[in-house]
Formats: C-alpha cells, structure tokens, sequence
C-alpha cells in the first residue's frame, strides 16, 4: 500500500492553501472565489473555485463568458494574470506553472455554446516545464496526457509540447508567421491550432476563420463558443 503524504505550504504556524482542493478539504465546499498562494509567499491570488463539477475541487485558470475582458493582450499580461475571478479572467502563466511543480494536476476544459450545449474534455496529466527551472525562459512548455472525451474532443492534443505564443512574444511551431497575431489570441500554439480558447469573443458563427473562441474537434473553426472554463485539481 502506497501512502502519499501532502504538506502544505506553511509559514509559522499558519498553512496557506495551495489550490481550490485545499480549500474544499479545509471545509469550504461552496464554488466561488477564494485565494491561494502558488508561490508560496505572503501574497494571495484570487481564483474562482468549482467546487462541484465532476467531484469539484477544481482552480480555474481560464474563464471566457461574457466577452467582457479583452483576452488579446501581451506576454507580460498572461505571465502575471488579467481579469476579475469572478468573471472573465486569466490566472497567469507563473502562477500555473508553480502549481504544476508542486502537485500532480489533471486539466479540464468545460465548453457551452449559444445553443445550450455543454461538452467537456479531460486530460488526466497536465504540466508546464516540468524539467526546467525557469518556466519563462522554457516557453512554460505545454504537456497534457490521458484524454478523457466528455464530447468535446481532444483538440488541445495537437498543441501539446508546444511554447505558449502572445501577439509580441513568437513561439509557436509555425516558421511562417506569428500565430497570436494570425488568430487573434495568445495560446499554445502549434502550427497553429485546432484549440483556440483565448481568442476573439465572436458569438457564435463567425466568417472570419479560426480567430474566435474556437474548439475545432466540436464546432469547427467558424463557431466561437459562449463559455469555456479550463481548470486543473491534484490527482
């Protein structure tokens, strides 16, 4: 029988919670927005918690909702996290990738489109970098794992070992252009995308190709969906 042992990150006598799962265990089982601290400092991050999809537990990282907040933004902006959580919001890459050094995560994206339907895809490993030192100098290296299809399909797969891409920040796998500025996002980019999550809030079918908020596997690359939510738990 193997036992894992999990330590928070604790300073003094007080243990600050790492991710949603922390706080879900702490006895706070409502979804909503709390703090965590990836770096383990004294410096709290908002997150939105779901604490009731799939046995909850999750930290969102991503949330598209509303077209509300301009996701077409700089390197600066996704390594350090835009947005309100308890509305459209990016968390920051840094502050992901910290998490993935500590715990063992699985990814969900969960998507609705303006019709009502909902789908979701599952990866059950998901990392960033895992063998560098600095995350940001490695790109913060995208690796997912262990697809689990909820209808969505597994458009991210296509994009995985890629460097995320922002509009002033290339590197993406395609030699011939910047795919950021190309489809109107910052992602993880390949040559280019099949997933396009933080793309241009297009409300549905689009003419214009592959820049909305695109899941290729389930609405193609001229529908920009309503809502997606990518959010990562310890396993």
């Amino acid at each position: 029988m193997v036992i894992k042992i999990v330590f928070l990150a604790c300073r003094q006598d007080y243990c600050y919670p790492l991710t949603c799962e922390d706080i879900y265990y702490s006895g706070y089982q409502n979804s909503g927005v709390y703090q965590i601290y990836p770096a383990e400092t004294y410096t709290p991050v908002n997150v939105y918690c779901d604490m009731k999809t799939d046995g909850g537990k999750w930290t969102v990282f991503q949330k598209r909702m509303d077209g509300s907040v301009n996701f077409y933004r700089d390197w600066n902006a996704y390594k350090l996290g835009f947005g309100q959580a308890d509305g459209e919001y990016w968390l920051g890459l840094e502050n992901i990738y910290l998490l993935t050094l500590k715990k063992n995560l699985e990814l969900r994206i969960d998507l609705e489109d303006f019709e009502g339907k909902k789908v979701y895809a599952k990866y059950k490993n998901f990392t960033l970098s895992p063998q560098s030192i600095n995350g940001e100098q490695e790109g913060y290296r995208l690796f997912i794992h262990g697809f689990v299809d909820g209808g969505a399909g597994s458009a991210l797969t296509y994009q995985n070992g890629t460097k995320f891409t922002t509009y002033d920040r290339d590197q993406d796998e395609h030699g011939g252009l910047n795919c950021a500025k190309t489809y109107s996002g910052a992602f993880w980019y390949n040559g280019c995308h099949h997933a396009n999550p933080n793309g241009l809030y297009l409300s549905g079918q689009h003419s214009s190709f592959a820049n909305g908020v695109n899941w290729y596997t389930w609405k193609g690359f001229y529908y920009s969906l309503k809502v997606v939510e990518m959010k990562i738990r310890p396993v």
